[in-house]
């Protein structure tokens, strides 16, 4: 949503990939991606397609249903939506499609760059998957990208909103020993990064969204509690 009306307020015409029966007039595609429904012809000469569908990691416990729903979501839509644009006359010049850091897994001090191996844990698996569902649009010859998120941070949705209240409620603090390290990223900064993408024609393959400097679990705590002017001294036991 926050991509959307960046484009739109720069004048971009953005057609959605809709759930749901296509309103009249409405800049809309219908889609089912867990029946494997798209109609390719709807996306010829459409300049740019950016693909940001997946359930959600931060709802919910990870029973094995959840996992596959994790998984499912990913990969078939976007092996749908990639087949879909092999196909096109007329196909788009880029295919921005996401992925996460969640690819390599926990590497402690490790330090990670686009070229590391993936991990070997279920999220590094799912986004093997889910970046290899990307190559038929890639063998097509579009510039596909692979966006990397790290935790994306904005206070009125995703993980810190979900941080906040017990933050707020001065019950916050670190995870286990704290030294886990965190590669965050503003919400304003993915939009921005998405947007240049679009128009680096040089760029392609995996791209690390996440600010340059990560910071460990107990820093991050740290400045949240400075922040919200609350204490920070409630440790939640590792496990």
């Amino acid at each position: 949503s926050a991509l959307i009306k960046s484009l739109t307020e720069d004048n971009h015409e953005v057609v959605r990939l809709v759930r749901h029966a296509a309103a009249a007039g409405a800049l809309e595609i219908e889609w089912h991606p867990d029946k494997g429904q798209l109609d390719a012809q709807k996306l010829e000469a459409i300049d740019a397609v950016i693909h940001l569908a997946g359930e959600s990691i931060a709802t919910g416990r990870w029973t094995d249903e959840k996992k596959r729903a994790i998984r499912d979501s990913r990969v078939k839509s976007t092996t749908l939506l990639s087949n879909a644009l092999a196909q096109l006359s007329y196909p788009p010049s880029v295919f921005l499609s996401a992925s996460a850091i969640g690819y390599y897994g926990s590497r402690g001090d490790e330090l990670l760059t686009e070229q590391s191996n993936p991990g070997k844990d279920f999220l590094s698996r799912v986004c093997v998957e889910w970046e290899k569902a990307t190559r038929p649009a890639s063998e097509k010859g579009i510039r596909t990208i692979n966006a990397r998120f790290g935790v994306i941070l904005d206070a009125h949705g995703g993980a810190l909103a979900q941080m906040l209240t017990p933050f707020r409620m001065g019950i916050g603090g670190r995870v286990g020993d704290g030294k886990q390290w965190l590669s965050w990223i503003a919400l304003e900064d993915v939009v921005a990064g998405l947007k240049l993408l679009l128009k680096d024609e040089t760029t392609r393959g995996p791209v690390n969204f996440v600010a340059p400097n990560p910071v460990t679990n107990a820093e991050f705590t740290r400045t949240l509690g400075r922040v919200l002017s609350r204490p920070t001294f409630f440790p939640i036991p590792a496990f």
